[in-house]
């Protein structure tokens, strides 16, 4: 599904023309605030010619520089299978270097098609390598910085509607000087209400309303860039040389350098184009950049700074002031629904990341409703939407100044900019694996222009800068406690796994009553059987037939396709029917309906055991068994017949082997019961298994696969230990405050793990347990 729509050209046109609905808005939107953010400091007193023209320039050569040659040029190149953003190169790295903190990777992995980029070789790695995998704080600063850079995309979540929706709208003060400002925070706030209100409808809905607006809006601010290019000074085109960068810095001295914290405002917007890129493709973002957006954005420049040369006392509102009268109402309710696209954009990127992030085990779950069936990416996160919109409502409500926010969205746009130049230089030795110069190459001259930016960025803190830093402290915070909590639950397990020999002195009872049907244990390990498991045979009296322990993990690739996600093995001895089931997902991936689970994982038991009979060459050794990756195949399915299930039994057609169930009318009577009452329930399919009639070459395989079928018939039963995580007596003040307060908090205000494994509820066995970690 991911190539297919990637290569239809009637797609890929499509795609581009969404793009202008969801990705660009920011970017487009930027001439409305940044030469008035530009001349609102000291450089309000250089109102000259040259002092015009040498802004227009730097804007000019920042355009150029880094959305164009650093973003569509190369950076969009360093997407992860489509996928970008800060996290996406961090996984990149995690698969190409062993850099991953979380040890539940395996060999299987690394044989995913979309592991490894295309024409890696495997070289031996660098010293500089080894000392990053060798070293813990290194790959933890490493994580750190990501996450921070992640923080600050979340930070430019809440700028971006609040600094582009604000100045679309204080516009229409000019016309009408009695208006207060009071009023024009009012309007805002009823927009951006407005705006995240509309984000469950999905940004396929969203890019289609959204694309004819930003076009019309693109073209009509180029046209009057020529107009009043034309009509107020066509020297202007002369500041596209660099000379008059010095001749800007020479007149206007310090000043001058400090201005640059409102000549970065004309970037904006372009991490988003990136983080965003999930959405659509590398084609369709490049395309619609270099002959639309790139090209429409200089001529309104130009044109603006061509009337401010002549206009000098327009500068706090160039933009409206530019526009012909006739056109001003019509130029203004475009303005106004291109900033609520802007912040469609960030909006957008925004939940990019959060899915990125939690499905990499550094963020609380929470829940993610996919809007396109046909396109992987493309979601929508309530919690963090409402979370968004109240962030922004308090930011426009407090600041009700677009300069002060301004200023906050400077320090964020270039602190994630500067973060995806760090992981660049890494990409390009490690994935790309380029020459060691040619990464030096690309920091010193990005990372040079940037680290100025940045720097001018932060010296405006005390005037609003701080608002993105407060921010993003605190989701580092909640991202890193995650992570770290996680981290530690799973070495706890590891640590404390349950020994073969142990297991195998209970025998094949397991020391209790084996009992008919299906128990899906669900454990974080991906070798060897958790603590937990001794905690289920203490405390209950009787255990199912047949016991598989289910391991549902975030893979760092961006999808896993079907045929691949299934590694299937055996724990212990035959008798002993105990599996093991670890399924992959990427971290793009949509998690499928558990109705579809039960039925691909009792497919995918039988054809393990019909390949480790035949002593496939597809397994692979493991500390308690061999694992295999169950693929589809014409094979798969002829080992049972699945049977759709009528309101009388099964489908009488079928000419099989009936296998009757063991649950007692009672237990019937109330799965009935709770089927009527729950509406998703009702939606599950019925379905039983058999086996079909024929001659097997080996007689155990068929008894075995006799009472796998026996079991699913008798029904499933799901058992997740329900863990407290407490710190050790031992432990410090900080991981005690950590672990028992701020980690604690997340977990029982986030998503349960059966919620969000669509576990059913009736099916449902929880046994409690405490982690000292």
């Amino acid at each position: 599904m991911q190539a297919d729509w990637k290569t239809q050209p009637k797609q890929a046109l499509l795609l581009t023309y969404q793009c202008f609905g969801v990705v660009y808005g920011d970017l487009s939107t930027s001439p409305l605030y940044v030469y008035k953010s530009t001349f609102s400091g000291r450089l309000f007193k250089y109102q000259t010619e040259d002092a015009i023209f040498g802004a227009f320039s730097l804007i000019f050569w920042t355009l150029t520089l880094i959305p164009l040659l650093k973003y569509v040029v190369i950076v969009l190149s360093a997407n992860d299978n489509g996928e970008g953003g800060t996290f996406a190169l961090y996984t990149l790295l995690c698969r190409h270097s062993k850099f991953s903190l979380l040890p539940n990777q395996q060999a299987a992995d690394e044989e995913l098609p979309s592991y490894y980029n295309k024409g890696h070789r495997n070289v031996a790695p660098s010293s500089f390598r080894r000392f990053l995998e060798k070293h813990k704080k290194s790959r933890t600063s490493l994580l750190i910085i990501v996450l921070f850079g992640a923080c600050m995309v979340i930070g430019d979540g809440v700028l971006t509607p609040a600094i582009s929706v604000l100045s679309s709208v204080s516009g229409v003060q000019l016309q009408a000087n009695n208006l207060s400002d009071g009023l024009m925070v009012f309007i805002a706030c009823v927009v951006l209400v407005g705006l995240f209100a509309l984000q469950h409808r999905g940004t396929q809905k969203v890019a289609f309303l959204f694309a004819p607006i930003v076009i019309l809006w693109l073209f009509s601010i180029a046209a009057i860039g020529i107009y009043n290019t034309v009509k107020w000074n066509p020297k202007i085109w002369h500041a596209l040389s660099p000379y008059y960068i010095y001749k800007f810095f020479r007149v206007t001295g310090t000043d001058g350098w400090f201005s640059l914290g409102g000549i970065l405002l004309c970037i904006t917007g372009t991490e988003a184009m990136f983080a965003d890129l999930g959405h659509f493709t590398t084609s369709s973002v490049r395309v619609g950049f270099s002959c639309v957006i790139y090209p429409c954005l200089l001529l309104q420049y130009m044109g603006q700074a061509a009337f401010i040369s002549k206009n000098f006392s327009a500068i706090p509102v160039s933009f409206y002031a530019s526009i012909p009268r006739p056109l001003f109402w019509p130029i203004f309710v475009l303005a106004t629904l291109a900033a609520i696209v802007a912040s469609q954009s960030i909006i957008s990127a925004t939940f990019s990341i959060i899915k990125q992030c939690q499905a990499l085990g550094c963020f609380p779950r929470v829940k993610i409703v996919h809007t396109s069936r046909q396109i992987y990416g493309r979601i929508y996160i309530p919690e963090i939407n409402w979370i968004l919109m109240v962030l922004t409502l308090a930011v426009t409500v407090g600041f009700r100044d677009t300069n002060i926010i301004g200023n906050a969205y400077g320090i964020a746009c270039m602190t994630v900019m500067f973060v995806t130049t760090w992981l660049m230089v890494l990409v390009i030795i490690f994935v790309w694996q380029k020459n060691l110069l040619f990464a030096l190459g690309f920091f010193i001259f990005f990372g040079f222009i940037e680290l100025i930016y940045t720097a001018f960025a932060y010296v405006k803190i005390s005037q609003g800068g701080w608002v993105p830093l407060v921010l993003s402290v605190i989701f580092l915070v909640v991202m890193y406690v995650w992570h770290y909590g996680t981290r530690r639950k799973y070495l706890f397990d590891l640590q404390n796994k349950v020994s073969m020999k142990w297991i195998l002195t209970l025998g094949p009872s397991l020391g209790i009553v084996r009992v008919p049907g299906i128990g899906l244990i669900y454990t974080e390990l991906v070798t060897g059987v958790p603590s937990i498991f001794s905690h289920f045979v203490t405390n209950l009296p009787a255990f199912h037939q047949v016991l598989v322990f289910v391991c549902v993990k975030s893979v760092p690739v961006p999808y896993v396709s079907a045929d691949e996600r299934y590694l299937i093995g055996r724990i212990g001895p035959k008798s002993y029917r105990m599996y093991r089931c670890i399924v992959r997902y990427g971290y793009k991936d949509v998690w499928k309906d558990e109705d579809d689970f039960e039925n691909h994982l009792m497919m995918s038991i039988a054809e393990f055991i019909e390949l480790e009979a035949e002593d496939s060459d597809t397994s692979e050794g493991s500390g308690d068994g061999r694992m295999a990756v169950v693929r589809s195949s014409e094979r798969f399915g002829t080992r049972l017949v699945m049977l759709e299930c009528s309101e009388n039994g099964i489908n009488s057609e079928a000419t099989t082997s009936t296998i009757r169930t063991s649950k007692s009318a009672t237990l019937q009577n109330l799965q009935s019961l709770y089927e009527q009452e729950s509406p998703q329930s009702s939606r599950r399919r019925c379905v039983r298994f058999d086996i079909p009639q024929g001659e097997y070459v080996d007689p155990q395989v068929k008894e075995e696969l006799l009472e796998l079928v026996e079991a699913r018939n008798a029904g499933i039963a799901y058992i997740m230990g329900h863990s407290y995580i407490k710190a050790r007596r031992s432990s410090s003040f900080l991981k005690k405050f950590a672990i028992n307060v701020l980690y604690s908090f997340l977990r029982k205000n986030c998503r349960r793990p059966a919620v969000a494994l669509n576990i059913p509820h009736i099916s449902l066995i929880e046994v409690g347990m405490i982690y000292h970690v």
